[in-house]
């Protein structure tokens, strides 16, 4: 079919727009990239922009040495992986009940659900329940507290919803019975939106900061964005460390730069392989109520 001149230039001002809104994204961590792999003086006399001036790996060098770092970086990775499982495991167990005709008492349950997204939990009670529980200087305790997202369950529920009765019908006629009917047929037809709602819980653990500071005191235990604050928020044993191991070639400026970027990238790089599903699941996970 044949596009108009209207909706061809309707069409070019769209890309334009994307590409600008993309720019302004994208430019920022080009920059930070810059500044990493700068020399020190470059970099503090704000000389980089989106390429290197003086260009040098020393930073590099120093963060893929720092034993501290890939510490919390294995520990990011357990929750991230971990986390997203069980939570993943959970959501789909709470809300394939909830969707379900002949379960009775789905009303009240998701009226009681549904008033945790509007009142969250005062944050000193939430403490003492995860201390009591024991949980304190444990990795568990940014796992389980939050192990579901009532946002993910009822996304996952609605996609749910949305799947044809009739197949639950020919299900049971063969025999299936509810965890069969769950597995080999509504999760094979749920990829998009558990792919979907796995890049949320995914981010979410990934960037786990707030839970970490409240239960965490062993510094062995801190995950990445805990250690990424250490290095913005203590600029003067960052600097001991160019005194005491004699390298000039980086500085805190360049070594907040190359962190930020450290525990950036690997989430930026999971998200291609999820991508053709993400608008598709965000989509069809909200359609039907």
């Amino acid at each position: 079919m044949k596009r108009s001149t209207g909706e061809k230039t309707f069409q070019i001002f769209n890309y334009i727009i994307l590409i600008l809104a993309a720019s302004t994204m994208i430019a920022p961590l080009l920059q930070l990239l810059a500044v990493s792999f700068s020399s020190p003086i470059a970099a503090d006399s704000k000389k980089v922009f989106l390429w290197p001036v003086e260009f040098t790996t020393g930073t590099w060098e120093h963060i893929l040495q720092n034993t501290v770092l890939w510490r919390s970086f294995g520990v990011t990775v357990f929750i991230t992986v971990v986390g997203t499982l069980l939570s993943m495991l959970f959501s789909i167990l709470t809300a394939f009940p909830l969707s379900r005709r002949e379960f009775l008492p789905k009303k009240p349950i998701m009226l009681g659900i549904v008033i945790t997204m509007i009142f969250n939990a005062p944050m000193i009670p939430f403490f003492l329940t995860v201390r009591e529980l024991g949980m304190m200087d444990s990795i568990w305790a940014l796992i389980i507290p939050g192990l579901i997202s009532t946002f993910n369950m009822v996304i996952i529920r609605t996609f749910f919803m949305g799947i044809p009765s009739d197949l639950d019908d020919a299900a049971r006629i063969d025999g299936c019975h509810d965890f069969r009917l769950l597995f080999q047929i509504y999760l094979p037809l749920s990829k998009p939106v558990l792919a979907t709602v796995s890049l949320f819980y995914a981010v979410g653990y990934w960037n786990t900061f707030q839970t970490a500071i409240l239960f965490l005191r062993d510094p062995k235990l801190w995950p990445l964005q805990l250690r990424l604050r250490e290095y913005f928020t203590a600029p003067e044993e960052l600097a001991a460390v160019n005194l005491i191991m004699g390298d000039f070639d980086f500085n805190t400026t360049t070594l907040k730069a190359a962190t930020v970027i450290f525990a950036t990238i690997p989430i930026l790089l999971f998200y291609p392989y999820l991508q053709k599903y993400f608008v598709k699941g965000a989509v069809l996970g909200s359609l039907k109520e």
